[in-house]
């Protein structure tokens, strides 16, 4: 790399350019940060401690909250501490290991969104086979997956990327390193490179958004056969499942499957599921189910007894 690049540290322009604004912002998402490592962490001990929360649904809930934690923390920290100096730098290689760790989180979050909803689609469509089906070995085999798929997709990102020569300018229109911002640094054509991108994430962002809606469809076709109280205990958990999703790929195919041409727009989109996100996810699986709720408040009076 360092004999086509003379190239090797990016200055990152940021969210905003008014230092008055950029405080403003640090004193907004420092908390919203530390309620997604809090939040995601508390599902996360919930989860692992608890003997009533052994089924696979929340097995799935406590790696995708994990997941959460660890992609916030890939972007937001740097993100955070940049709004408080005047010029923000990161190594051409520190800006490779940030692409490479936010796609592999990314992705693996999507994939385990799917293998929740197919777990939901076991639940409810084929109940009496749901233990056989949904085995603990069987999910650790999905988790395992999910996390191989994550990785084989940003290895990918990042090796079409190490080869591009950089040599100048140096300076990248957003507040994190993500692959388009950082090809327009580029000192050649990227188009090729644009399309493997688009291949690589927008169409999985769609496929894996077409493969979720239709099996929530199916869920909710099959929810007619069963008793009232039934269909609104899976209504409940689906709603949760369905939020999520929308919320996640809805700003993810907005970036990664158009042409990019100013990221202004981008940028503050990259904020919702970067930032945002994250924090609202543990909100919205605990506010929506009671199980989670009724377990942490247990372990919270057990801790205040100890």
């Amino acid at each position: 790399m360092a004999s086509t690049n003379n190239v090797t540290e990016l200055i990152i322009t940021g969210l905003f350019q008014d230092p008055e604004v950029q405080r403003v912002c640090f004193v907004l998402f420092l908390p919203v940060y530390l309620a997604t490592v809090v939040g995601n962490g508390l599902i996360v001990v919930t989860v692992s401690v608890s003997k009533s929360l052994r089924s696979p649904m929340y097995f799935f809930l406590g790696y995708l909250s994990l997941v959460e934690i660890c992609y916030s923390s890939t972007i937001v920290p740097k993100f955070i501490t940049d709004l408080l100096v005047k010029v923000k730098t990161i190594s051409l290689k520190g800006c490779l290991v940030q692409i490479f760790f936010s796609h592999f989180f990314g992705v693996t979050e999507i994939l385990l969104l799917m293998m929740m909803a197919y777990d939901r689609y076991v639940a409810i469509c084929k109940p009496l086979h749901y233990m056989n089906i949904m085995s603990r070995q069987v999910c650790h085999m999905l988790v395992a997956g999910s996390w191989l798929g994550g990785f084989i997709h940003s290895i990918i990102q990042v090796l079409i990327t190490i080869p591009l020569p950089f040599c100048g300018p140096n300076v990248m229109d957003h507040y994190f390193c993500d692959l388009q911002p950082l090809f327009k640094l580029a000192c050649k054509d990227t188009f090729v490179e644009g399309v493997v991108v688009l291949a690589n994430s927008g169409l999985i962002s769609v496929f894996s958004l077409v493969i979720l809606v239709s099996s929530y469809i199916v869920i909710l076709f099959n929810l007619r056969n069963h008793s009232a109280e039934g269909r609104h205990k899976a209504l409940s958990t689906c709603a949760s499942h369905i939020t999520v999703v929308i919320l996640f790929f809805g700003p993810a195919i907005f970036i990664y499957m158009r042409p990019s041409s100013t990221f202004t727009v981008d940028k503050l989109v990259a904020v919702f599921y970067t930032v945002i996100t994250p924090m609202l996810n543990p909100i919205i699986y605990t506010l929506r189910n009671a199980e989670v709720k009724v377990t942490m408040r247990k372990l919270w009076a057990r801790k205040e007894k100890s």
